[in-house]
C-alpha cells in the first residue's frame, strides 16, 4: 500500500473515493484482510484521521449522508472508537503513564535479557515461522499500516503464543505506524491482554485467520497458544477510578498570542482564530517521542508533511521547533512578545508528558499555555468511562447534536 502525501486535500480525496462503501458493503467486509496493497474494503484514513488532517467529524458526516444513519450504523460506530479511547485515556491518566514507566522497565530487561531481546528481534524481524504474524510483521514495517484484525491477531499472537511483554509489542506498533495514537495503540493492546475489560482477552484462532485472510493464511491450531485467561494478575489492582476530565485554560482574545500547530490538530483553521492577536506561528514535531527506540522514517515523513501542509494553510509558519529542550517553548514565545500559547488540545501521550515538562519555563516566562477543544470531542468525552457500551448508545444523540443528519 501506498500512502499519498499527508495533506488536507489528500485526505478530503480518499474519503470522498471511499464514500460509496460506508454503508453495507463496509459493515459486510470490513473484517477481512487481504494483505498489503488491498484494502480496499476499509478506509485507510486513519494517518490523516490521527492527524485531524481531516476530522471524526467530517468522515461521520459523510457515510451517513451517504448511507443513512442505520446504513451507515457499523462505519460511524469505529469512528467513534477513536473518540472514545482517547476520552477513557483522559478519564484515567495514570493508565498511560503505567504504559510509559512499564515499558522502561521492559526496555531494560531487553537490554539485560539476550534470550528474550532475541526472541524479540525475531517477531520484529518476521522470523518466527508463523507465516501470517511473519508477513504482518513485514508489512506493518514496509508501508506503516496494518488492517485492525490483524493487528489483533499479532497482538494476541504476541502476547499469548509467543510470550513477549506486551508493552514491546505495543512499541513496535507504536515505532511504526503511521496512525500510531498513544490512547488508540496503548488501550487496544490492553483490550487483547485483558487488561482493558477485566475477564475479556482476545484469542487469535487459525479459522478465524484461515476464514478472514481469505485462506491466504492457514495456520496450524497447535502452532497458536489455547488462551484461557488475560494478564489480568499482572494488575491485581484493577483499573483506577475515571477521573474528571482536565480542563484546559480558556484563551484571553486580547492578548498577544503564538500559534503552535502539533500533530495533534493539523486543521487549525476549524477554530476561530481571528479573534487573537497571532504574533508567531510555529510547528512542533514530536513523532520522535513516540518511543526511546526510534521511530520509522515513514512517520516522522507523515508528520512533517502533516505539520507543513497545516501551516501553509495558515499562511506559512514563522518557525519550526522540534520538541526537544522543554525550555524551548518558552524561549520562542517570549521572544516573539507573546503572553500565551495557543494551540488545539493536546490529550495524553508523550506529547502532553512533554508539555508538562515544558510547564515551568513557561510560568516562569509568563505564558500561558491554552488549547482550544472540539465540540466533537467534548460530546464522547464524558462518556467514556467504562466500556464502548455507554458511549455507543448516545451516538444518535451525538449525530442529532451535531447536525449530521
Amino acid at each position: 500500500m501506498q500512502f499519498g502525501p499527508a495533506t488536507r486535500a489528500e485526505g478530503l480525496a480518499r474519503m470522498a473515493a471511499f464514500v460509496p462503501r460506508m454503508g453495507r458493503h463496509y459493515a459486510a467486509q470490513r473484517n477481512f484482510d487481504r494483505g498489503a496493497g488491498r484494502h480496499q474494503s476499509v478506509s485507510c484514513l486513519s494517518p490523516w484521521l490521527r492527524r485531524r488532517l481531516i476530522t471524526e467529524e467530517e468522515v461521520a458526516a459523510a457515510a451517513i449522508d451517504a448511507h443513512g444513519p442505520e446504513g451507515a450504523e457499523k462505519f460511524v460506530q469505529e469512528v467513534i472508537w477513536r473518540g472514545y479511547f482517547k476520552g477513557w485515556l483522559e478519564r484515567r491518566p495514570g493508565i498511560w503513564a503505567a504504559y510509559r514507566d512499564g515499558l522502561a522497565r521492559d526496555l531494560e530487561a531487553l537490554a539485560n535479557d539476550a534470550g528474550l531481546r532475541a526472541r524479540v528481534e525475531a517477531a520484529e524481524a518476521g522470523a518466527t515461522g508463523i507465516d501470517c504474524f511473519d508477513a504482518w510483521a513485514h508489512e506493518l514495517v514496509a508501508t506503516g499500516y496494518l488492517h485492525n484484525h490483524a493487528r489483533m491477531w499479532f497482538a494476541s499472537l504476541w502476547i499469548f503464543t509467543l510470550r513477549l511483554p506486551w508493552r514491546l509489542g505495543a512499541d513496535f506498533f507504536y515505532r511504526h505506524l503511521l496512525d500510531g495514537d498513544p490512547a488508540s495503540n496503548t488501550l487496544s493492546w490492553r483490550w487483547v491482554a485483558g487488561l482493558h475489560t477485566r475477564g475479556k482477552f482476545y484469542e487469535a484462532k487459525a479459522w478465524n485467520i484461515a476464514k478472514y485472510t481469505d485462506q491466504r493464511f492457514a495456520p496450524d491450531p497447535s502452532d497458536l497458544a489455547e488462551v484461557t485467561a488475560g494478564l489480568e494478575d499482572d494488575e491485581p489492582e484493577g483499573l483506577p477510578a475515571p477521573t474528571p476530565l482536565r480542563r484546559p485554560h480558556a484563551p484571553d482574545s486580547g492578548a498577544p498570542t503564538a500559534l503552535l500547530i502539533t500533530e495533534e490538530e493539523c486543521c487549525p483553521e476549524a477554530f476561530d482564530l481571528a479573534r487573537f492577536d497571532i504574533r508567531a506561528v510555529a510547528t512542533l514535531a514530536a513523532s520522535q517521542l513516540r518511543s526511546p527506540r526510534g521511530v520509522a522514517e515513514h512517520v516522522a515523513e507523515f508528520e512533517t508533511g502533516a505539520l507543513r501542509d497545516a501551516a501553509a494553510r495558515m499562511g506559512g509558519a514563522d518557525t519550526v521547533l522540534r520538541a526537544g529542550a522543554p525550555e524551548d517553548l518558552a524561549h520562542w514565545a517570549a521572544a516573539a512578545g507573546a503572553r500565551q500559547i495557543v494551540t488545539g488540545f493536546v490529550p495524553e501521550g508523550p506529547l502532553r508528558d512533554w508539555l508538562r515538562d515544558a510547564a515551568p519555563a513557561l510560568e516562569a516566562a509568563g505564558v500561558t499555555l491554552c488549547e482550544l477543544q472540539r465540540d466533537w470531542d467534548l460530546a464522547i468525552w464524558p462518556h467514556a468511562t467504562a466500556g464502548f457500551f455507554k458511549v455507543k448508545k448516545r451516538i444518535p444523540t451525538i449525530i442529532t447534536q451535531r447536525q449530521l443528519l
